[in-house]
């Protein structure tokens, strides 16, 4: 289930945040992004963090987005796993488990990291937003979810040249899934195939497909 709140963190369309004349470093990224970007792939390396900043888990594969409300985020390592949002459901194919879990998107991603990206309205109906300044190479911005439903704490998004490199969400428990992304292109032609999911044959189906 952690893996389906990491799945759709790149995935919609939102609105303008601020004013660009307003919107220094980060916060003008972040707006860049989600104005100008409607479709997106990158290799990730995500990393999970207990409260002490340990880590207990990591993952690598490759995410693919097309806005609004389509993605695919591929796990290959250490286990492989498919998740999928079609514009409406989402699909978590557990190849070790040989299980798909299918849920409604619009109830999915009020547990996920998907509402960051894929809501609809202004992102800052949604969240508070902080500039957290410059940290080593990255300029970072900070989201509180406004809404208490929310499944994360807040959201901190690393940018380096305008370019979005890191992800970090905070639970409610104090730990951290952290994504590192490289290879990232912009703006890209992605097959529509990427976001269809058809069930395997002999896999259990939990939900409503």
């Amino acid at each position: 289930m952690r893996r389906l709140l990491l799945a759709a963190a790149l995935a919609g369309f939102i609105g303008p945040l601020v004013a660009a004349t307003e919107a220094p470093g980060a916060i003008q990224s972040l707006n860049r992004f989600f104005n100008e970007v409607k479709s997106y792939t990158a290799a990730f390396h995500q990393d999970l963090l207990d409260e002490t900043g340990k880590p207990v888990q990591e993952s690598t594969g490759r995410l693919w987005i097309e806005r609004p409300n389509k993605f695919r985020w591929n796990y290959d390592k250490p286990y492989k796993q498919q998740i999928v949002g079609d514009g409406g459901k989402i699909w978590i194919h557990d190849e070790e488990l040989q299980q798909v879990t299918v849920r409604e998107m619009g109830q999915a991603l009020l547990d996920t990291p998907a509402v960051l990206l894929a809501g609809k309205g202004r992102l800052e109906d949604q969240f508070t937003i902080k500039n957290l300044g410059t940290q080593g190479k990255l300029e970072w911005v900070q989201l509180v979810p406004r809404k208490k439903e929310s499944g994360f704490e807040e959201f901190r998004i690393g940018f380096e040249k305008g370019k979005i490199r890191q992800l970090d969400l905070v639970d409610g428990l104090g730990q951290t899934t952290r994504y590192t992304l490289r290879d990232g292109m912009e703006n890209v032609k992605i097959s529509p195939a990427r976001f269809v999911f058809e069930p395997p044959p002999g896999v259990d189906v939990v939900g409503e497909p």
